[in-house]
């Protein structure tokens, strides 16, 4: 039987928040990976939109608006990500400031593209 030779190099790419203290937590202390926040890709525009004003209201942003680094693509799930993921990260990164009622997804690869650099 092959052993492995990097069992941290197993990557979730997404775990729903229901499960990250379990799952997460432990990653999260064993080798200090980076997390990050976006947006489930089935939730309704609705949750999206309710998402995108929550987050701006209580962080900057500006990065979104026109002629920002994040501004492109201009979409509803993009905007809800970026927004999500400047409030996960300026809350210090705990699973529960990335349910927003079960919409949100807890992700091990940086989303960042671009010109636009998630936290």
């Amino acid at each position: 039987m092959a052993k492995a030779t990097h069992p941290s190099l197993f990557l979730i790419y997404f775990i729903s928040a229901n499960n990250v203290s379990a799952v997460l937590g432990s990653l999260t202390l064993a080798n200090q990976q980076k997390t990050w926040c976006v947006a489930k890709p089935s939730s309704e525009q609705g949750t999206l939109l309710a998402n995108l004003n929550y987050a701006c209201s209580q962080v900057d942003c500006r990065v979104l608006q026109k002629g920002c680094s994040c501004f492109v693509p201009d979409n509803l799930i993009n905007h809800a990500s970026v927004a999500m993921d400047l409030y996960y990260q300026s809350k210090g990164r705990n699973h529960w400031n990335c349910y927003f009622g079960n919409s949100g997804l807890v992700v091990l690869t940086d989303p960042s593209y671009g010109s636009c650099i998630y936290g």
